[in-house]
């Protein structure tokens, strides 16, 4: 079962500890590209860096590309249940708790697969 995470960072910590974060960089690489939002996830990305790529995408895609934002929820397939619990703020805000619910969701994929694939 996986753990509960308060924030972005501590998830993509475990996610190291797991090694498996090379396989989520990919699931999210996949994903975005399903959904048509290009994203630009080098391999060796620190996990700093790659919590702000997203929260800056996500910022952009509710600002300037709803439908694309949409889009990628739904291809990402983060449950309209979890977003309509985030408290109404500014879209900063709002942003981050997006970016940390598409990150669980895509750590969600990538642990099942690596748990489950044997």
């Amino acid at each position: 079962m996986l753990p509960n995470y308060n924030n972005s960072l501590e998830l993509l910590e475990s996610v190291q500890q797991e090694q498996l974060y090379q396989k989520l960089l990919l699931q999210l690489k996949k994903d975005f590209e399903l959904a048509n939002v290009p994203i630009n996830l080098p391999l060796d990305i620190a996990p700093e860096e790659l919590k702000s790529i997203i929260h800056e995408k996500i910022y952009f895609l509710i600002v300037e590309k709803f439908p694309e934002y949409l889009n990628l929820l739904y291809v990402v397939d983060i449950s309209e249940k979890e977003i309509k619990k985030i408290a109404p703020s500014d879209v900063v805000d709002i942003s981050a708790e997006v970016s940390f619910l598409l990150l669980k969701r895509e750590w969600q994929k990538v642990w099942y697969k690596a748990k489950y694939s044997h």
